[in-house]
């Protein structure tokens, strides 16, 4: 298969933890051709083809650092690839969001992406939870500052926010005592003109904020572990928390198994869950991750699942 992944600067990709590159990496062992491009390449004409411009043809090298060699550099027709991959990183800005409509257009034209455009615009990060009530942890989403107080001097102990944000970026905790709620609450929603996520905090947190990856529907039998360090709250890894790999709890299978399915059937091939203890907290589209520390640290090859689904996927279509 022509593979085309729509990603970050391939010059910018961290080979021995990055996903994305496991995808390559399994999918060249397979013998399908990969290219790749920036969505910054994507380029519609009425009367033409949604095409990456500059798009490049290349083959893995195995050393780490000059881990790529371009073979060949063309516009590409999205709907001339087998399958287009959205991978690239948050955050969900405008020009992410203007990307997914014109992989749509692509769509359109015959083009195979995964995910599917229109499920990712259609399940943001955090908000997405909120279908699924009864696996999360009491949450508000306003713009209110007296709906939050009334939220902590319920819940005491609470997590705020931004919708926005990624690798733990923007995240406060406010204790019993209610330090600095006021001032958090104003730089989070900006007097009032952005929305935040409220949630209670959940003191399960200290054994690991859980990735658990879902694929064409099926659960990955290992979740990621992110566990704080030191004083920090946040377990992402990007913010200092450190992996590891588990298998998934029963709390974990019935979460991903009930949301697995609907998800799949929505056009997401893959999802990662995050869990702390037993609740469901958010559901990544956009580039999920933890390939390779799964992998490694269970000998579950997670690029292997992968592309047998992306696979089955391509053919169903």
């Amino acid at each position: 298969m022509k593979l085309l992944f729509v990603a970050d600067p391939l010059e910018s990709f961290k080979t021995y933890k990055d996903t994305t590159f496991a995808m390559m990496r399994e999918a060249a062992a397979r013998g399908h051709q990969l290219w790749a491009c920036e969505p910054a390449d994507l380029v519609w004409h009425r009367g033409a083809r949604v095409v990456a411009r500059q798009a490049r043809c290349i083959t893995l090298t195995g050393d780490e650092h000059a881990w790529f060699s371009t073979v060949a550099q063309a516009e590409l027709a999205l709907a001339d690839a087998d399958a287009v991959l959205m991978r690239k990183d948050p955050p969900f800005d405008s020009e992410y969001f203007y990307a997914t409509h014109l992989l749509g257009q692509a769509e359109r034209e015959g083009a195979r992406v995964f995910n599917q455009p229109a499920a990712l615009r259609d399940h943001p990060e955090k908000l997405a939870i909120l279908e699924f009530p009864q696996f999360i942890a009491p949450t508000l989403v306003t713009r209110s500052a007296d709906a939050v107080r009334a939220f902590h001097a319920e819940h005491q102990d609470i997590i705020l926010k931004p919708l926005d944000g990624m690798g733990g970026m923007g995240i406060f905790r406010v204790g019993p005592d209610g330090l600095n709620l006021g001032s958090i609450v104003e730089t989070l929603n900006q007097d009032g003109r952005q929305t935040l996520m409220v949630q209670r905090y959940l003191p399960e947190i200290v054994k690991g904020d859980k990735r658990v990856l879902v694929i064409g529907g099926e659960p990955v039998p290992y979740a990621l572990a992110r566990i704080p360090q030191g004083s920090e709250i946040r377990g992402n890894l990007a913010a200092g928390g450190k992996g590891v790999a588990q298998p998934l709890t029963a709390r974990d299978r019935e979460i991903a198994e009930a949301l697995g399915p609907t998800l799949a059937a929505r056009g997401l091939l893959l999802v990662g869950l995050d869990v702390i203890g037993d609740h469901l907290t958010e559901i990544n589209v956009t580039s999920p991750t933890c390939f390779q520390e799964i992998t490694e640290q269970t000998g579950f090859n997670v690029a292997t699942m992968f592309i047998d689904a992306l696979e089955r996927a391509v053919q169903k279509t």
